[in-house]
């Protein structure tokens, strides 16, 4: 999914893209690491993953932020993933999070990304049925 630029075909367009947002609930901490301090990386984030991402903080009164999420679904599922990955208790997620974190911040994702990206998803969903299955 690279980047159309200016034209009747970028994302933005396309009224589909902004249909089911998606949302998530982040620490202040974790909003930091992702995004940067006073949002520093958000516009390369959004600009490289061909996203719009609103940032709605103190949202709970835990403190958490609301994060919202619209665009193309493969760039949104693809983005949660990363989200959930850098904010995971299990040290392998936590370094595919930073190894995805660091890819959308430098570079424009393609559709190589969005593949390897679902394919290691699908491979642990298959991963986990199998071993729930053989119980």
């Amino acid at each position: 999914m690279e980047m159309d630029g200016f034209n009747e075909n970028s994302w933005w367009t396309l009224p589909e893209n902004f249909d089911d947002p998606l949302v998530t609930f982040i620490d202040e901490a974790q909003e930091e690491h992702i995004f940067g301090h006073e949002d520093l990386h958000l516009r390369s984030i959004e600009l490289h993953s061909n996203t719009l991402i609103q940032l709605e903080r103190w949202f709970t009164a835990s403190g958490q932020t609301r994060v919202t999420v619209v665009g193309p679904i493969r760039a949104k599922r693809w983005l949660m993933d990363m989200i959930r990955c850098v904010g995971s208790q299990n040290v392998y997620h936590q370094a595919r999070g930073q190894l995805m974190l660091h890819l959308v911040r430098n570079q424009p994702l393609i559709n190589a990304d969005f593949n390897a990206s679902f394919s290691m998803l699908a491979y642990i969903c298959g991963l986990i049925c199998h071993i729930s299955f053989a119980f």
